[in-house]
């Protein structure tokens, strides 16, 4: 039995076969908020790597109303570092990778830093 396909007018408009609603009337994509804060939370990692050895991955909760959304993302990182600067860039990353995969606009990333890790003492000295 052949499967149901949209056929093109001469037009360029879409004939639906018989008995398909329209797009409107089909409903819309919900991704759950857990997915959202999975996305946030690679492009943390993304936006940090290398992690410091002993640091946690980040992880990340949303607060999503329709499409737009809250992130609030914990992090640790390696000490001495720019502070600011990693969290700006876990900031732009984050609002960045969600938009894109999730269709969802970012409006505020908090970035908690949970942690910070001291380099070894070989390294401290360079």
């Amino acid at each position: 039995m052949p499967g149901r396909t949209a056929h093109p007018e001469p037009d360029g408009a879409t004939r639906r076969p018989p008995g398909e609603p329209a797009a409107r009337e089909r409903g819309a994509t919900r991704i759950a908020d857990l997915v959202i804060a999975k996305i946030a939370a690679q492009a943390a990692r993304e936006a940090l790597a290398p992690l410091a050895p002993d640091a946690q991955p980040p992880h990340a909760t949303v607060v999503v109303h329709g499409t737009d959304a809250r992130v609030r993302v914990s992090v640790e990182l390696g000490y001495p570092c720019d502070i600011g600067g990693r969290c700006a860039a876990v900031r732009r990353r984050v609002t960045e990778r969600v938009g894109a995969l999730a269709g969802v606009d970012v409006h505020q990333v908090a970035v908690l830093v949970e942690r910070l890790h001291p380099a070894p003492e070989h390294e401290r000295t360079r």
